[in-house]
């Protein structure tokens, strides 16, 4: 019996390629999938994590109303709704002027006790500043070279008010923060000379954005050269 004619370099070129194309196309559609499912799958942890926390709240009902006494099994999301509940009847008596007078004769209270009264005072400035207009703390993106020169890093102006460090190194100094990726709520806080701080136009979710997304999602500069050209320092506002 004779042997099989051996396969000419056309035909196994394009065998060979239609190898690749199929397997092209399996990756891509794997990809396209992982696209769809992850960022569902991230929502649907967050989600479940936050409300995981929330739920803690059905602990300051009494045991007969907590809604495995009540409806015979635990229903997630109610601690959430309860939350929300709670957060709005404390606003609207915080609001009033008696209340007002109440919470801050408990802070004065709190205050005074030792290492919880200092961890308290820092998370109300803190909430403060974050959370109203009175600070521009986190209102303004920046990048600074760290962690050495010529490397560039994104942050958040947090403070100006730095008087020791000014003094000390007779120099304009400002606080920002630098976040790392993909986990933006730990970072470093590093003090700039106020002069080598780079001002961004990209706002606070666009750089919150890029981070959590490793660099991936990068916000569109509006404000691009026509010609190509890099773009003149950046002095801020």
């Amino acid at each position: 019996m004779s042997p099989p004619p051996s396969l000419g370099p056309e035909i196994v070129e394009a065998r060979e390629t239609r190898e690749r194309s199929r397997a092209r196309a399996l990756r891509n559609y794997l990809i396209g999938g992982l696209l769809i499912w992850i960022p569902i799958m991230v929502t649907v942890w967050v989600v479940k994590f936050l409300s995981g926390i929330l739920d803690h709240s059905l602990l300051l009902l009494p045991p007969s109303w907590r809604p495995e006494a009540v409806f015979g099994t635990y229903i997630p999301g109610l601690g959430l709704i309860l939350s929300l509940l709670i957060l709005f009847i404390t606003g609207v008596l915080v609001k009033n002027l008696f209340g007002g007078q109440m919470v801050a004769g408990l802070e004065s209270l709190v205050r005074r006790i030792p290492i919880v009264g200092a961890v308290y005072s820092g998370a109300k400035t803190f909430s403060e500043t974050v959370l109203t207009d009175q600070g521009k703390s986190f209102k303004q993106v920046v990048m600074v070279q760290f962690p050495r020169p010529g490397v560039f890093s994104i942050g958040f102006i947090t403070s100006h008010d730095l008087e020791e460090a000014q003094a000390r190194t007779a120099r304009e100094v400002t606080c920002v923060f630098v976040p790392t990726t993909p986990n933006p709520t730990t970072g470093f806080i590093v003090l700039v000379p106020r002069d080598e701080v780079v001002h961004m136009d990209m706002t606070v979710d666009e750089a919150f954005k890029m981070l959590l997304t490793l660099g991936v999602v990068v916000p569109v500069w509006k404000g691009k050269l026509g010609n190509g050209r890099l773009a003149p320092p950046n002095d801020g506002p």
